[in-house]
């Protein structure tokens, strides 16, 4: 179970949403996600009395729907939604917050909120929020680069030259996320997303020379804040009597977080320059996205070849 303190939401937002909190001042509760399959999307929302367990937002559409129906009703159906605990409500569109709202929460300890943004705008802005707070994380070895505007992780073995490798693609005018530890979090389905511990930020920790300041030696723009996994590249010692295949025919992928990832195998050796060859990797990656398959091309002009030849 994950989960988010209202409290620090409203800090961090205040501002922001111009959010002003009117009952149950001082009062924390917790944002919850008990299932991780699930994002932010799914704890904050319009007004919903079947889930109640999101931050409920009330906008224009839900105050008019509390003018059109009946007081009792009216009353029932907060009372119903109050007795089940929700982490906090919202009134956005710069609304007056309904008595009966207001009343229920204040003898509920409910947390209060008002804004005069629209509601659309806020249920938007807090779920991307809540996504990346909320977003099931891990932290990997490796070093993670922007290339080509596209988010590559580096991994392979201690010493393989990982480190090596990143200073030559960041003196090429590719950017560096993170080096050693790269923290990833799933942001979406789909969507994995790397960024550098604090700690860590701008450094790349190079043998024989330590820990270089890549902002400080090449630049603003050799350094980024976060990027989108997208590609793997696992560099690889040669073993000995195991020749690497030439040509791998697989499409091969690692799971992080239960996303499949691409990932591409470097053999290293002597003489390689393996800057050029991630390069390659990725603008072929890139090509592949866009539905353009190098190797299944080949493969088709290939059994072409063998058909005319039979014919």
């Amino acid at each position: 179970m994950r989960q988010f303190s209202i409290a620090q939401l409203y800090e961090d937002h205040r501002e922001t949403l111009q959010l002003n909190w009117i009952a149950a001042i001082g009062t924390d509760r917790q944002l919850e996600l008990k299932e991780s399959g699930n994002y932010g999307a799914d704890i904050v929302g319009h007004l919903n009395l079947i889930h109640s367990e999101r931050l409920q937002v009330i906008g224009q559409a839900e105050y008019d729907w509390a003018n059109r129906v009946s007081p009792k009703r009216l009353t029932t159906q907060i009372s119903e939604l109050i007795a089940d605990n929700p982490p906090g409500i919202i009134c956005a569109d710069g609304l007056e917050v309904l008595p009966i709202v207001q009343e229920a929460c204040e003898d509920s300890g409910t947390p209060l909120f008002t804004s005069p943004k629209p509601c659309s705008a806020v249920i938007d802005l807090l779920r991307i929020y809540l996504a990346r707070r909320l977003a099931d994380t891990t932290s990997i070895h490796g070093v993670f680069m922007d290339v080509l505007g596209m988010g590559v992780l580096i991994t392979g073995d201690s010493g393989v030259g990982k480190s090596e490798l990143a200073l030559e693609l960041i003196s090429r005018g590719h950017g560096l996320v993170a080096d050693d530890v790269v923290e990833l979090a799933r942001l979406a389905p789909t969507t994995i997303e790397g960024r550098c511990p604090g700690m860590l930020r701008d450094y790349l920790e190079v043998r024989g020379l330590g820990l270089l300041n890549i902002r400080t030696i090449f630049g603003e723009t050799a350094s980024r804040r976060k990027m989108k996994l997208k590609l793997i590249v696992h560099l690889q010692k040669p073993l000995a009597g195991v020749d690497a295949p030439r040509l791998p025919l697989d499409a091969q992928t690692q799971e992080i977080l239960g996303v499949p990832i691409r990932k591409v195998i470097v053999p290293v050796a002597a003489g390689r320059n393996l800057a050029v060859l991630l390069e390659a990797a990725v603008r072929n990656t890139i090509l592949q996205l866009r539905g353009i398959d190098s190797m299944q091309e080949f493969v088709n002009r290939q059994q072409r070849a063998l058909l005319d030849d039979d014919i």
